[in-house]
């Protein structure tokens, strides 16, 4: 298997989706490219058309050797999943739960920043002010198979959903969020209901004390779910690295984003930290039906994404470089999407950007 964290030339599987997807990986795939010239990295893609379109035509959301046709590659960008017609729980089941288990990628990880020329909804929230990491576990928890339906249609008409929390699952991602905390401001927060959740939520409490142990540098702290969101709409500057289960993780990463000033630049990582297997990097926005096609979409959730592939592929340098790039076209030019109150387009943005990632450090 290649070896992920040394390899200069990478290959790529570029996974568009539905929407505009198709906008924004094009985009971040230029960026990539810019990029790879400026610091002596290589790329090669290879585009697969995996999408709620497929599935209206083939009745399947990938084929049934997807994992084994990515298995190959160094790591995964994807696009956006998603299009009116085809429920929500389809794709998702369809194509990205299968990647994200089939791969092991537990670590779901989504950086929240407050970029200056992205005015934040709170107003204390200004840049400097707000720059956090949730750490979501992905593969289990919430999000569990385990349930049913029975009775449909009847009076009495039951649903059971089983929340699937394991010792290896929740020590895993413990350990992983510990150690960003170590390497970032040394500060944690745990979020849990234990006050409401009888099982897993104690049990989660119990590992999360089990493993600051192991982890003394780091100063940790505890919030039930729902006084946690307040405090992130209240004070969110107090927050460094959050780490939360499947279902808070998945909820408190949007808030966060939106507290930024806007879910279309926020990007997430869905990693396999051990390398045994291709991560998968993704933009938060959804495939936004209602504009797509008008080239008018934010690439920067997309190209965020893609640098974080480039951080996780061993080459932080490059990653900073686009990075700092976006700071600098947020902060220094008028260059708008319609989303953050500006007119140009997908291209006109994405040219900008590679404007200044053209320019000598």
């Amino acid at each position: 298997m290649t070896n992920r964290r040394t390899a200069t030339t990478h290959r790529i599987a570029l996974i568009p989706g539905d929407g505009i997807g198709n906008e924004v990986i094009p985009a971040a795939r230029r960026v990539l490219d810019a990029v790879a010239a400026r610091h002596g990295l290589g790329f090669s893609y290879e585009t697969f058309d995996w999408s709620c379109e497929r599935y209206a035509d083939l009745g399947a959301m990938m084929p049934d050797d997807g994992l084994d046709r990515l298995r190959g590659h160094d790591a995964i960008l994807l696009g956006a999943v998603g299009y009116p017609g085809v429920p929500d729980h389809v794709s998702l089941w369809g194509l990205l739960i299968p990647i994200r288990r089939g791969f092991q990628q537990y670590v779901n990880l989504r950086p929240i920043r407050v970029f200056e020329g992205v005015p934040s909804p709170l107003r204390d929230a200004g840049p400097g002010d707000v720059d956090l990491v949730v750490v979501r576990e992905n593969v289990e928890g919430e999000y569990g198979e385990i349930g049913g339906r029975l009775g449909r249609g009847l009076p009495e008409e039951m649903a059971v959903q089983e929340a699937v929390f394991t010792r290896k699952g929740v020590t895993r991602v413990l350990d992983y969020a510990f150690s960003l905390a170590e390497r970032r401001g040394g500060r944690l927060t745990s979020a849990t209901k234990s006050n409401g959740i009888v099982h897993t939520m104690p049990f989660w409490d119990e590992l999360v004390a089990e493993r600051a142990a192991a982890h003394p540098e780091v100063v940790w702290d505890q919030e039930h779910i729902d006084a946690l969101a307040a405090k992130f709409v209240l004070d969110p500057r107090r927050f460094d690295v959050v780490v939360a289960s499947n279902l808070f993780g998945d909820i408190l990463s949007d808030l966060a984003a939106a507290v930024a000033g806007s879910i279309g630049i926020a990007p997430a990582a869905n990693l396999n930290p051990e390398r045994d297997f291709p991560s998968m990097f993704e933009p938060v926005h959804g495939s936004a039906p209602d504009i797509a096609g008008r080239g008018i979409a934010n690439p920067l959730g997309a190209i965020w994404s893609a640098a974080m592939m480039l951080d996780h592929l061993g080459h932080p340098e490059a990653a900073t470089h686009v990075t700092d790039a976006i700071a600098t076209v947020l902060a220094k030019t008028p260059v708008r999407t319609p989303d953050l109150g500006g007119t140009a387009t997908t291209e006109e943005f994405t040219d900008a950007l590679l404007e200044l990632l053209s320019r000598r450090p």
